[in-house]
């Protein structure tokens, strides 16, 4: 392992002198064109030259969201094949994204970014999403799912999504933004910047607020970004972003019992008392050095801080008799007047992480062949402050209270204190070779990972054995590569391979019985291996359409046995079929009036355990959770360019498992506890309405969504879930 590592490092520690060197060869060629400040391209991950990319993507740009006016990112991506969001509360402020049949839990196997930087609370040492970009500030949403992601990690098991910004403006601009709709949902975007020659600066400012889809869910989200961009000279560029993001809401972090979802399945006994606290500050700064026309070097320092405390009093749903137990008051069934007699759980939890990551893009002539290279390197760091207090006096509803009980034992007072440390190193190299209508894309990452866990306090008691502090230390070769092929106009033939990846999960909630017993698991880290097959096509006028074949086998995957802790479940596999498409008559018969028809469609006909193991209870053969096997989205619309766009569409969820250890015929573990068996399939109708009158800088739209208010289960992590009910809402947008 050390040899590719050094090798590597010895490569990127080279860059700013092969930099400086063609910066040199670029001064002294008189004949040189000019390099412009305006060809510096920020935020994507996918390349200029979309036809040789070697794999899957999908690209959701600003007209599109602006035309759909999405209530969430799930109706965002909804039309996009192979993504399976689970919405476990209104406006989805934890995503559950899940690609080509891997658990969406918390997006913990999706790698999400926001203009190339992480966005999960610790991507190393907690992969959970408790945030995404609000739509208001992105200009285009890139989905990456095959060949290629070995320039970004650590999730690299089954895609990426990429929020890319909006670009600081070279003049004054401006708008603003109100929203109004049912369930008490209101909200507000007001963006204003300006710019020049010298770089520009650019301030937004969101807010959203409503009520969930359970009673006594409200939820409110605020968040102020300011980016800037200055333009040193012709080639050097500086561009920093800051942001502070903060949700309250009453979210329940449990769902029902069989027997209270069957009363009403969109109460929430301790609703009124449930409490979630999100505040997450970041900072992003990038200098890019335009070396010529064909080299750029560029480096990346991000940082983000999260401090999130969530009060609960149910842990385990639908333990008496199919009802919920107040968790701190033993025997006493969970209802809202209860709820206000009783504590529970506090979790405050704090997370911080940096990074630094200089990478070199070059074109070049190797072999004399035309090529398009990238080599780079990041330094990544975290810690994680994970506590628990607990108590079931009433007053312990308030968290300043039940932190005054740090450092006490016993079943109330201070339950766990865990100490998470990580520091990671990536390498990476990728070039790509153009061979008349070739594109060969080589490419390799090295991951290097130090993950330290220190249990301090487990079930309420001090831990200081040798089991309870363990580092576990990781490091990963990660090859892929790449082929496309543009024989044919319009037309790409992709296929590929890449050793896919996945840190190992530290334990979340640690078991211990007594003072000194707690032990911390080395879990593995989740490997696999994602093939892929496919074609995208514009070939015939007005008819775009893709298709791809996928398999991915996993060497060890990693699944949740319940209670916060991760176990290694053996080899597994997962095979499907993505095709999506659109068809534009006005563009077929040249006509203003565009009636288009688009839609997406994912089968996962594969995606089971390959390996008994009797110490997890998973038989090979075992489906794995929340895979289902047909996702699909149609949809019919009509745009004209006075500035009217209309769209009706249905998205179809197939039935699917929660308990990975479901088998066909057998019954549910616990059919009273909500927690295991099926989620049945559903159907959801959609329609969104815009209209921007010709010389107006006044926009208006409609959108709703489950318009036939449609009941369903969307759930069963801690519980029955709803899935959400209609929701409709309109709004004007005024830009200045």
């Amino acid at each position: 392992m050390k040899r590719p590592i050094m090798g590597l490092a010895v490569l990127i520690l080279t860059m700013p002198a092969l930099a400086a060197e063609l910066a040199s060869q670029q001064a002294a060629n008189a004949d040189s064109e000019q390099v412009l400040v305006e060809k510096v391209k920020v935020g994507a991950i996918l390349p200029d030259r979309l036809e040789a990319v070697p794999g899957s993507f999908d690209v959701v740009d600003e007209k599109e969201l602006k035309a759909r006016q999405p209530f969430s990112i799930r109706e965002a991506l909804s039309q996009v094949p192979g993504v399976n969001i689970v919405g476990e509360d209104a406006f989805v402020l934890a995503p559950n994204i899940g690609i080509r049949g891997l658990n969406p839990r918390r997006t913990s196997r999706t790698l999400l970014l926001e203009d190339g930087m992480p966005l999960f609370l610790a991507p190393y040492g907690d992969p959970s999403a408790h945030y995404s970009t609000p739509l208001d500030r992105v200009s285009r949403i890139e989905v990456v799912k095959g060949s290629g992601q070995t320039l970004y990690g650590p999730q690299t098991v089954g895609g990426m999504i990429n929020f890319v910004t909006k670009p600081v403006p070279k003049e004054f601009q401006a708008s603003v933004m109100a929203i109004i709709g049912n369930n008490n949902f209101s909200g507000g975007h007001v963006n204003i910047g300006t710019g020049g020659d010298w770089g520009g600066i650019m301030l937004d400012a969101v807010n959203r607020k409503g009520d969930g889809i359970r009673r006594n869910h409200d939820f409110e989200i605020n968040e102020l970004t300011l980016k800037g961009q200055l333009n040193l000279d012709d080639r050097n560029t500086l561009i920093a972003k800051v942001g502070w993001y903060e949700e309250n809401s009453s979210v329940s972090e449990t769902g029902l019992g069989a027997v209270e979802y069957a009363e009403d399945k969109y109460q929430a006994p301790t609703g009124k008392q449930d409490y979630f606290n999100h505040e997450r500050k970041s900072l992003q700064l990038q200098h890019i050095f335009q070396v010529n026309e064909r080299a750029k070097l560029s480096t990346q320092f991000y940082y983000a801080k999260s401090d999130r405390a969530s009060f609960r009093q149910i842990n385990e749903p639908g333990s008496l008799n199919g009802r919920s137990e107040m968790d701190r008051c033993s025997g006493v069934v969970a209802t809202e007047a209860n709820s206000a007699n009783c504590g529970g759980r506090w979790r405050p939890r704090d997370f911080e992480y940096w990074g630094i990551e200089p990478r070199l893009d070059i074109s070049h002539k190797l072999f004399g062949i035309d090529s398009d290279a990238v080599i780079g390197f990041r330094y990544h760091r975290e810690d994680i402050n994970r506590n628990q207090f607990r108590g079931g006096d009433p007053r312990f509803q308030d968290l300043r209270y039940a932190q005054s009980f740090n450092g006490v034992n016993g079943s109330t007072g201070h339950r766990e204190q865990i100490d998470i440390n990580v520091e990671a190193k990536s390498y990476y190299a990728q070039n790509t070779f153009y061979v008349g209508n070739w594109s060969l894309t080589p490419g390799v990452r090295v991951e290097d990972i130090r993950i330290s866990t220190d249990v301090k306090r487990a079930e309420g008691q001090p831990q200081n054995n040798a089991e309870s502090d363990v580092t576990n230390n990781q490091s990963k070769v990660l090859p892929g590569f790449g082929v496309a092929w543009n024989g044919i106009a319009n037309t790409t033939v992709f296929g590929g391979v890449h050793k896919g990846f996945a840190p190992p999960r530290p334990d979340r909630d640690i078991v211990a019985s007594a003072a000194n017993t707690a032990v911390v698991s080395k879990t593995k880290a989740e490997e696999s291996t994602n093939w892929e097959l496919g074609l995208r096509s514009a070939f015939f006028k007005g008819f775009k359409y893709e298709a791809t074949l996928f398999h991915t086998q996993f060497d060890e995957i990693v699944v949740s046995n319940g209670f916060g802790r991760f176990v290694n479940g053996g080899k597994s596999e997962h095979s499907g079929l993505e095709l999506a498409g659109r068809l534009d008559f006005g563009t077929i018969y040249n006509s203003s009036h565009n009636f288009y028809v688009a839609g997406s469609y994912t089968n996962v006909f594969t995606a089971k355990f390959k390996k008994t193991s009797a110490a997890e209870n998973i038989e090979s053969g075992d489906r794995l959770a929340y895979t289902p096997k047909h996702i699909a989205s149609l949809n019919f619309g009509y745009e004209h360019p006075v500035g009217f766009n209309a769209r009706i569409g249905v998205d179809y969820i197939s039935e699917q498992y929660e308990d990975v250890n479901f088998r066909e015929g057998r019954d549910d573990f616990d059919p009273l506890s909500g927690m295991t068996g099926k989620i049945p399939s559903y159907t959801l109708l959609n329609a969104s309405v815009s209209y921007k009158p010709v010389g107006s800088k006044a926009t208006f739209f409609v959108s709703g969504n489950n318009l036939a208010d449609k009941e369903y289960l969307a759930s069963r992590v801690d519980g029955m879930v709803a899935g959400r009910q209609r929701q409709v809402f309109g709004g004007v947008r005024y830009d200045f």
